[in-house]
């Protein structure tokens, strides 16, 4: 006898890891959620994880940067089916891109550049191990993947 499953509907999520001139960190503060985060969010239907990624960084801080190679996959246990992480690498921004940014007040009560400890704090305890692989990624030049049971 033959059973079948049904396939997994992982959530897929896209962000950005966006720096200064001194290797500090873009993070954003939702207004929706406890901790800071990187920017980005949610993959839409039929968009893809770098398209969302752009479209977001757009959305949320009025910037238009080039989104480059993946950093990071990550799938984790949230949700029913898990979700999928995508980190791109966003690049190193100028003064004047990083004047020109513009938090959108529906989704963000801020934002900043911080070294990677103090960027670690902000973040929540699962985002922390990605951040650190995240960062060692753009360090070693190399896209990591990274499963986690934590939610």
């Amino acid at each position: 006898m033959t059973t079948h499953s049904t396939p997994a509907r992982p959530r897929a999520s896209s962000g950005a890891a966006i720096f200064d001139h001194d290797g500090r960190i873009l993070l954003v503060d939702p207004t929706y959620k406890e901790f800071w985060n990187l920017p980005g969010g949610g993959v839409d239907a039929g968009e893809s994880p770098r398209a969302a990624c752009r479209r977001e960084v757009r959305e949320e801080l009025g910037l238009d940067v080039r989104i480059g190679s993946p950093l990071l996959v990550a799938w984790t246990a949230e949700g029913p089916d898990g979700t999928l992480f995508f980190v791109f690498d966003g690049g190193v921004l100028a003064p004047d891109q990083q004047a020109a940014i513009v938090c959108d007040p529906d989704e963000l009560a801020g934002h900043g550049f911080f070294p990677p400890e103090r960027a670690r704090s902000l973040l929540s305890e699962p985002r922390r191990a990605l951040l650190t692989e995240v960062l060692r990624a753009r360090a070693d030049g190399v896209t990591r993947y990274v499963e986690s049971d934590r939610r």
